[in-house]
């Protein structure tokens, strides 16, 4: 059998744009798990700088990188500071039943 070579893959690095970040944290809550919105959240604090997003929330970072891992359980607080300092707003829109 021929043997695949892999290579380390990290999102924070391939998030360029405003439009990029914003539609990586939106398939992260079309998801729905808490677990994906946090780390997702953690990818987009490290590419944009998690020193300067724990600044600007007033957390420190090692709880922010805790926070923000996928075994990390932020409050809705810690999130809601997190997607301001990243220039973000979340959104709603109503769900659309299936079969409508």
């Amino acid at each position: 059998m021929e043997r695949t070579e892999t290579f380390p893959w990290d999102p924070a690095e391939r998030m360029k744009t405003p439009e990029d970040i914003a539609a990586y944290l939106d398939a992260a809550l079309e998801d729905g798990d808490p677990a994906v919105v946090s780390a997702v959240l953690g990818d987009i604090a490290r590419a944009k700088g998690m020193t300067d997003i724990a600044k600007s929330t007033g957390l420190g970072r090692a709880s922010l990188y805790k926070a923000l891992s996928p075994d990390g359980h932020p409050e809705l607080a810690t999130v809601l500071k997190v997607v301001h300092a990243l220039g973000l707003r979340l959104t709603t829109a109503p769900v659309t039943p299936q079969g409508l």
